[in-house]
């Protein structure tokens, strides 16, 4: 008999997650249980919700996509990111490893470019059972954009692993403008 569970993924855009932020905060809160009582005001899931908001903004709305995956009718886990439009911020402290790299080549984004992965999360009773993967890939695949990017603590080794396995590699550091955003690995990964 096969004990593990089954999955329904359900797909939603920005509206349709700014429609689910109580399950968003829900899952986040069963996710980062560590981070969350670590106290570091950057993980507290206001500041966390408080950029959930700005990511779903209706006036932001740039390619927005989102993956819940559900199991008997309970939330496991989330993933979502968007387009990088001309300009974005993603890209605003970006400091590449490789020194001769042609940054404003490497950072121009035209809206159809590059899809920034921004969050991945299991809830913690379901880890270990490959939905983090299964959240991932089916988020990709659906995308239309040449590359995909991210950003991971570099201390954040479990991550860290499953990333470099999943075919991600590391191009540099940023530091997001967010309040008490820390420095961040920036990933890479081809999509086409």
């Amino acid at each position: 008999m096969n004990s593990e569970p089954r999955y329904r993924f359900q797909r939603l855009d920005s509206a349709q997650a700014r429609q689910a932020r109580t399950t968003v905060e829900d899952v986040y809160r069963r996710s980062y249980i560590d981070a969350i009582a670590s106290g570091d005001p950057f993980d507290s899931p206001e500041q966390f919700m408080h950029r959930f908001d700005n990511y779903t903004s209706a006036a932001r709305d740039t390619g927005f996509s989102m993956i819940i995956a559900w199991v008997n009718g309970e939330p496991a886990g989330q993933t979502w990111g968007w387009v990088l439009e001309p300009n974005a911020a993603w890209w605003r402290n970006f400091q590449p490893d490789d020194a001769t790299l042609n940054v404003g080549a490497f950072t121009h984004e035209d809206g159809t470019r590059t899809f920034a992965l921004s969050e991945i999360m299991v809830c913690s009773e379901q880890t270990g059972r490959g939905l983090a993967r299964a959240l991932h890939d089916r988020l990709l695949s659906s995308r239309t954009e040449r590359r995909a990017t991210l950003l991971v603590e570099p201390d954040n080794l479990r991550a860290y692993r499953a990333y470099e396995n999943w075919g991600w590699v590391r191009v540099g550091v940023t530091k997001p403008n967010w309040p008490n955003a820390p420095v961040l690995d920036v990933l890479l990964r081809e999509l086409t």
